[in-house]
């Protein structure tokens, strides 16, 4: 439903005022999942970054350092991987979600229902139609 002129003026003032606030922008930059998974991509990079450094770093040296040096920087580059592929999965399924004027996060893991086309549900049609089929054994 369209709205009215009247409603249409309104909506631009409002949206007009709340650009002009610098405190409002700032915090709906920190709360903005693209944001957040952006910030989390990058400190994985440099987790990462600084684990391959470690571990080449260590083995030039040789020597006692690489004897500690290579597994934490061998961690740290795990720990790196890791924390990306989490932020970037997460940030798949989050959407920001207003209720009484308040923003919140809603990720999709959250349900307790299976998706319609999720693993579950196939593995679930495809005993059924074994079953049906008597292809069980």
């Amino acid at each position: 439903m369209p709205l009215s002129d009247h409603e249409q003026r309104l909506f631009e003032q409002i949206e007009q005022s709340l650009s002009e606030d610098p405190q409002f922008a700032s915090a709906v930059r920190a709360h903005d999942p693209a944001h957040v998974t952006r910030r989390r991509l990058i400190l994985a990079g440099i987790v990462t970054v600084i684990g391959i450094g470690a571990v080449i770093g260590t083995v030039i040296a040789g020597g006692d350092a690489a004897k500690w040096g290579a597994p934490i920087g061998a961690v740290l580059m795990f720990g790196g991987l890791i924390l990306g592929l989490w932020a970037q999965r997460r940030s798949t399924n989050v959407k920001l979600k207003a209720v009484d004027g308040k923003a919140t996060r809603t990720t999709g893991s959250s349900s307790k229902h299976p998706k319609p086309g999720g693993f579950t549900s196939r593995m679930e049609e495809r005993w059924r139609r074994r079953r049906d089929n008597g292809d069980i054994f």
